[in-house]
């Protein structure tokens, strides 16, 4: 058995043909769509970019006991109980956030891995103190400016050459058995930098500064800024459909479609404007960001079926464990994650009855096929909340030094009940983040209310009908749910639950 994961950053499911756009070209995914299970109603887990991979490769529900942070030690990543099974696995990737504090541990899991590096704030070059950065509008660093120095061909771009690398190495053991080939191509997250050629599918009438990198906040520009970034995303989207095409060359030249299982995904998406905010993070946990694509290609499938079951991105870890005939008994932790091996086979048309996600420290929310219902904290102070680790770092910092603001406030362990690995238990205002929309001090501006959207008739979310009887009923099916992932207790009272 053979499974090929394609993890691209940051999709937007609304964005995609698959999933009815008609105006953003996708002709690969929409290739790969054609042949697969195209899941409805998918949805993230944790959020952002880090909590959502711990839930893919653990299988468990990681938000409600910390954020942003790397593997702990009593993890059991899918590459081990895989490699404990016959299993081998290789990562191709340019997420060089596994290469910083709080990304440990992931990539270090797999049997071999290539890590392209210069996306983003990736500091591979030391930039001279006079250097500074390029005219912008928005975001920009004066790493990522000595980064697109090297970007003359497409070819150099650092995604481009992930999926060509991944291809290359398809080519040389397509044809063996028992593998797991992850491939995660960091675009189209932002900086949004592409050649001309594709802003020039989208765009053609912008006239000011450079503006690739949106800041994360509400948008305040012009309707012509807003078209611009708009297009930015588009034009950065489809050069990574393109090359993804490449994967999927190979998987045709090889006849990989018969016995490979080919998974597309994303971590979450991305704010353009929607509901007047930009990019993630901070504001409620709108469908644009929450709401997400999944297509499942099973081997010998040439037809496309589509699934309205409500899933998660847990449920890729016992799903591909499954496939490679590993059985559940085998897992060294209790999972929250669903085999989707009874929708892809047409035995059973749902798995589960609701989902809960999130981002630590801000509203749990939940869906249940029928409404998105937002839970804020009740508190000014967003407390009591706390994060449990065994490893304490968290995104680009340690959590210690000068971020702890009273260390005696910090005790150890078995406070987790599903394991009986010691962690740390930190108040979370004792602790500083240094990036301000990962902060859990104080009740987020943006999460100050409960929100009800009835996704039957307002998919777009712009009517709350939250009202005492819909909020009872659906806080019910809320703590049912958060008890069922293992919710610290505290969580219940921060929301007014217990």
């Amino acid at each position: 058995m053979k499974t090929i994961i394609l993890l691209a950053d940051s999709v937007n499911r609304r964005c995609l043909s698959t999933y009815g756009n008609t105006c953003i070209h996708t002709p690969n995914l929409e290739r790969l769509g054609r042949r697969s299970h195209v899941f409805e109603n998918h949805w993230t887990g944790s959020a952002p970019c880090m909590p959502a991979r711990r839930d893919i490769f653990t299988g468990r529900l990681s938000f409600l006991e910390r954020g942003w942070g790397p593997l702990e030690a009593f993890d059991e990543p899918l590459t081990e109980l895989l490699r404990k099974n016959g299993v081998r696995s290789h990562m191709v990737s340019d997420h060089y956030h596994y290469l910083e504090y709080g990304g440990e541990g992931y990539c270090q899991s797999f049997d071999s891995r290539l890590i392209h590096r210069g996306q983003e704030h990736d500091n591979i070059e030391w930039p001279a103190p006079d250097e500074g950065v390029i005219p912008h509008k928005g975001m920009m660093s004066p790493y990522y400016t000595a980064n697109r120095g090297r970007f003359v061909e497409e070819s150099d771009f650092t995604s481009p050459k992930t999926y060509r690398s991944a291809a290359e190495w398809l080519h040389r053991h397509g044809n063996e058995d028992d593998f797991l080939l992850w491939v995660e191509g960091f675009d189209p997250h932002e900086p949004f930098d592409t050649p001309d050629e594709y802003l020039k599918m989208y765009d053609d009438i912008y006239s000011g500064p450079l503006f690739i990198w949106p800041e994360y906040a509400p948008f305040e520009g012009t309707a012509e800024e807003l078209r611009h970034i708009r297009a930015r995303y588009a034009a950065t989207l489809t050069m990574t459909d393109r090359w993804i095409g490449r994967i999927l060359d190979v998987c045709d030249e090889l006849s990989l479609w018969n016995d490979t299982m080919i998974i597309f995904t994303t971590d979450h998406g991305y704010m353009l404007g929607e509901h007047g905010f930009m990019a993630k993070n901070y504001m409620p946990a709108y469908n644009e960001v929450f709401h997400i694509p999944l297509m499942i290609h099973r081997p010998g499938q040439h037809t496309e079926h589509r699934s309205g079951a409500l899933t998660q991105n847990i449920d890729l870890f016992p799903t591909i464990a499954s496939f490679h005939g590993v059985d559940s008994s085998m897992y060294r932790n209790p999972i929250h994650g669903r085999d989707l091996t009874p929708l892809l086979d047409g035995s059973e048309q749902s798995v589960r009855e609701a989902v809960v996600f999130g981002i630590f420290g801000k509203s749990v929310n939940l869906c249940d096929g029928r409404y998105t219902y937002f839970k804020a904290p009740v508190g000014d102070d967003n407390t009591p909340l706390n994060l449990y680790m065994s490893m304490p770092t968290t995104i680009k910092q340690r959590i210690g030094g000068p971020w702890i603001d009273d260390p005696t406030r910090i005790e150890m362990g078995r406070f987790l009940r599903w394991t009986e690995f010691p962690v740390y238990r930190i108040p979370a205002d004792a602790f500083q983040f240094r990036n301000s929309t990962q902060s859990t001090r104080g009740r987020n501006p943006y999460n100050r209310r409960d929100y009800v959207f009835d996704l039957d008739t307002d998919y777009a979310q712009t009517r709350n009908v939250c009202d005492s009887a819909l909020s009872a009923a659906l806080d019910e099916v809320l703590i049912a749910a958060m008890k069922a992932h293992d919710s610290p207790p505290e969580q219940f009272q921060r929301l007014g639950l217990a």
